[in-house]
């Protein structure tokens, strides 16, 4: 028996355009979606830029970021007989990228727009994408690196 998707993005809309994003947990957003305990369900995803970044060679759009439209989530999703401030326990069987988009990124934000992990030393934009082959991926920002992940 087939999983059956409970939340669906069109990567063809903004992420503001899309009924299944938001950017931040708040009791006012409603669920989109339910589940009973137990169930095996699927969501689809965006990268936590809604898709600014891209499958290029530049860094400029790491470095043109705009942090005002980070940190997308799918949901929320209630689950039956849950109740406010009860634990939820989840367990995340697989994770796949869409077909025709099997590619990630590592990124160094910019010092000029936040900085990251070790800005002093790396000051400036950066990034790397992942092409994904199978569970394998290499970088041809990095050449001779390949990491089943």
């Amino acid at each position: 028996m087939p999983i059956p998707t409970i939340i669906k993005v069109d990567l063809t809309r903004s992420p503001m355009e899309n009924p299944a994003l938001h950017n931040r947990y708040h009791p006012a957003i409603p669920p989109i979606a339910a589940v009973k305990p137990g169930e095996t369900f699927k969501v689809e995803c965006v990268d936590s830029t809604g898709g600014q970044i891209k499958n290029n060679d530049s860094a400029e759009d790491v470095l043109n970021v705009d942090l005002t439209q980070a940190h997308y989530l799918s949901g929320p999703i209630r689950v039956e007989g849950a109740e406010p401030w009860d634990y939820v326990e989840v367990e995340i069987l697989e994770i796949q990228a869409y077909p025709g988009s099997e590619w990630g990124y590592t990124a160094i934000f910019d010092v000029r727009n936040g900085g990251g992990f070790l800005y002093d030393i790396f000051p400036r934009a950066a990034k790397s994408i992942w092409d994904f082959d199978g569970i394998y991926c290499t970088s041809r920002h990095i050449p001779g690196v390949k990491f089943a992940g």
